[in-house]
């Protein structure tokens, strides 16, 4: 993370370039919403994600670089699953889907923002050599993500 960004901010900015990398077409506009204009709560859930990657890389020994892709994604859904739960309560089901009902953009997307983050924490971070492929098909519209 740099030093100059909030907590949280380095995990909206993974975001915002895997929606510009992965979505096919054009997003929607709260997608790529800059941080200066992200809601108070997705900042506050962002930053807990991201301290929560960072957490995993370094009680793992940095040995979390060795998950596959879709395991590199799946924590990353997980972790943004508890805050919505956190800060809804009872949120909409398509709010909190399952990894295989994630779109393969979103799914994709997910898996560079483990990727940055790690890669902030371990600095030369290298993934696995099977590639950053999402798992799925499914083209399930869901909540506006980091």
């Amino acid at each position: 993370m740099n030093s100059s960004m909030e907590p949280g901010e380095a995990l909206r900015v993974a975001w915002i370039a895997g929606v510009h990398r992965h979505h096919p077409g054009e997003p929607r506009a709260s997608y790529v919403t800059p941080w200066a204009d992200t809601p108070l709560w997705e900042r506050a859930a962002a930053a807990a994600v991201e301290e929560q990657v960072r957490r995993f890389v370094e009680v793992t020994g940095g040995a979390a670089g060795r998950l596959t892709p879709t395991q590199r994604g799946q924590f990353v859904a997980l972790c943004w699953l508890g805050q919505m739960y956190r800060h809804f309560g009872d949120p909409k089901p398509g709010y909190v889907a399952d990894w295989a009902q994630l779109p393969p953009w979103q799914q994709a997307t997910d898996i560079d923002i483990f990727d940055a983050l790690a890669g902030h924490r371990l600095g030369a971070f290298t993934p696995p050599p099977t590639g950053g492929q999402p798992m799925g098909d499914n083209d399930v519209t869901s909540l506006d993500r980091r």
